[in-house]
């Protein structure tokens, strides 16, 4: 008999019974490369299917995810990181690396150097901000239950969406050259606070006003961690 090449158990039929690998790994082919792109795209249960259920109904989506169904929804750090390579594909192709935010000043300070980057790789900054905007929310939204891993989850799903509503703006712009990024920034916003608020208790106006300051404080202490690194960059 042949061995699981995972856990080693012997083999009897075209499954383990112990892992549940594959007897037999497929090589990778055409059909291959075809099946995974379904899969991603599929509407039930694919990147489309995730965007539609975040988008209308954010908050009851996160939560079956996190108690039960995790099958339909595409995982949360792949989800994130799709949607800020959109996002970054999307401003580098009409040239708006600024995004929604613009930072000016001397080139020559370590802080400068700092927020430059972030304004050139919002996307990838982004991610960054969330942990903080996850802290407050974990601190004002203790009594819910909900460990802060998971209300890093929710995070992720809402910042994901975030830089997709970020992109359709960029499109936009790029197509009218209006100036849209604001507007985009904007209901980036109102989504988050939406998404949140509705996460935690949809049925109370508080839940998304506390959500709205969350953020707020989240943005701001990532600024001040941004500056304290800056000064221990320039001290030492």
């Amino acid at each position: 008999m042949n061995n699981c090449t995972g856990c080693n158990d012997q083999l009897t039929g075209k499954y383990c019974v112990n892992c549940g690998r594959p007897a037999i790994t497929k090589r990778i082919d055409a059909h291959y490369i075809l099946h995974e792109i379904e899969h991603v795209l599929h509407f039930e249960k694919g990147i489309l299917f995730t965007i539609k259920e975040l988008l209308l109904r954010p908050g009851q989506s996160i939560r079956e995810f996190l108690s039960h169904e995790r099958a339909k929804l595409v995982k949360p750090v792949l989800f994130i990181v799709i949607c800020s390579l959109i996002y970054t594909l999307t401003t580098h192709f009409f040239h708006m690396e600024d995004g929604y935010i613009s930072f000016k000043g001397a080139e020559v300070s370590k802080t400068s150097l700092i927020f430059s980057w972030i304004q050139n790789h919002y996307g990838y900054a982004n991610i960054i901000m969330g942990v903080f905007i996850s802290l407050w929310l974990k601190l004002f939204f203790k009594k819910s239950g909900y460990n802060f891993f998971e209300i890093l989850i929710l995070l992720c799903f809402s910042i994901g969406m975030g830089m997709l509503i970020l992109s359709l703006f960029v499109l936009l712009e790029g197509i009218t050259k209006l100036g849209l990024m604001q507007i985009g920034g904007v209901l980036m916003i109102i989504y988050y606070c939406w998404a949140f608020g509705q996460f935690f208790n949809r049925q109370k106006l508080s839940s998304y006003l506390i959500a709205f300051c969350a953020y707020v404080l989240g943005v701001v202490t990532f600024s001040l961690a941004i500056l304290f690194l800056g000064f221990l960059a320039e001290l030492f």
